[in-house]
């Protein structure tokens, strides 16, 4: 069939419209008509070619839609379901098994070789191969491809064009806090990096009853949007001393702390901001090879943890349709952070996310 997507060619350019060839669903793949679909900065660090993804690529990972066909192998959903989809994983190695998926053994082939798991790609055009199935999806595009994997059934009474963010940018900051890091009521927790993710992980906070809720960041509007949202205090980083300050407001320092930048000095004042048996959960992206430097005796002599979290350490099929009765509830405001683009306008919403004009773009696509 022929599908409009959103092409990535070449690194650092604009991603371009075309018109693809998508092949039918196989047995166990779902055909989904997109609605909308969520732009990540894992997208645009893929666009820029930080990470090896292959190119020509259909990016996009945060896509919600309704089934439009099945598979025959295929019993999780059916045709005319509002869906979800996110990270895709085998359901073979010991944490899938153990129903901990994000930390499945083949995250990395499974989600940014851009391929199917024997290598081959659902979409061409003119014959030539056009890689697909990034994250088990390719959502940058009218239809996808998906896996009983990394599908998730949604409330049809819920608007289906907002919930594609909670496939990995609003379940991994939320997620981090609840299944994760596990902060209780009456807890201290900061967040440095108020973006999407870190703006979610606000929220979180705010639900499990956190007393102490910080935001930390260089942006005095994404600072006051963080206190709007459940921040009962917040940081301009741009001052410095950073983890001095979290210390004397904690009388002490945080029951925990939560790194969304991936930059290692962020991170090592995060660990500094630490009372003893304090907990630093790390999830942003870093160019491979980067290093953390910590200040050893500061973090072993408190009993100090440094944590790596991979898509809010979440049951996808458990943990979104939490998160869509929260927001039901009117106790988890992520629409709040939305701004709805035309799917022909992907660039300059991809500009905006990268300028900070907008929180989290969602294109409107079906």
């Amino acid at each position: 069939m022929k599908i409009k997507a959103a092409v990535c060619r070449a690194p650092n350019t604009p991603l371009d419209m075309e018109t693809l060839e998508l092949e039918e669903p196989r047995d166990t793949e779902i055909l989904v008509r997109v609605v909308a679909t969520g732009i990540c900065h894992t997208d645009i660090v893929v666009r820029d070619g930080l990470l090896p993804t292959p190119q020509p690529v259909v990016l996009g990972h945060e896509g919600a839609g309704v089934v439009e066909k099945i598979g025959k192998a295929v019993s999780k959903v059916a045709v005319g379901d509002h869906v979800v989809m996110t990270f895709n994983s085998c359901g073979r190695c010991p944490s899938c098994l153990e129903q901990a998926s994000s930390y499945c053994y083949e995250f990395f082939p499974r989600n940014f070789f851009a391929t199917r798991a024997d290598g081959s790609s659902a979409l061409s055009r003119n014959g030539e191969p056009v890689h697909g199935n990034f994250f088990g999806q390719s959502s940058f595009a009218s239809h996808a491809l998906c896996h009983e994997r990394n599908i998730v059934k949604v409330s049809q009474e819920v608007p289906l064009e907002l919930l594609g963010p909670l496939a990995c940018g609003v379940q991994t900051g939320a997620g981090a806090v609840i299944n994760a890091l596990k902060v209780t009521a009456g807890k201290s927790f900061a967040v440095f990096g108020a973006g999407s993710v870190g703006l979610s992980a606000i929220m979180a906070a705010r639900v499990v009853g956190a007393t102490t809720i910080v935001a930390v960041d260089v942006n005095p509007d994404r600072l006051d949007f963080a206190r709007s949202i459940g921040a009962t205090h917040v940081i301009d980083s741009r001052e410095g001393g950073a983890s001095e300050q979290l210390v004397e407001l904690t009388g002490g320092g945080l029951n925990y702390a939560l790194d969304t930048t991936g930059l290692a000095p962020v991170i090592r004042e995060a660990v500094l901001s630490l009372a003893p048996r304090g907990t630093c959960g790390v999830l942003g992206a870093s160019p491979p090879g980067s290093e953390i430097v910590l200040d050893e005796v500061h973090f072993m002599s408190g009993g100090r943890r440094l944590v790596g979290i991979v898509e809010g350490e979440s049951n996808p099929d458990v943990f979104i349709p939490e998160l869509v009765e929260l927001y039901r509830q009117g106790r988890f405001p992520f629409d709040k952070m939305v701004k709805f683009y035309a799917f022909d306008d992907i660039n300059e919403a991809i500009h905006d996310s990268e300028t900070g004009k907008t929180i989290k773009p969602i294109l409107k696509i079906g």
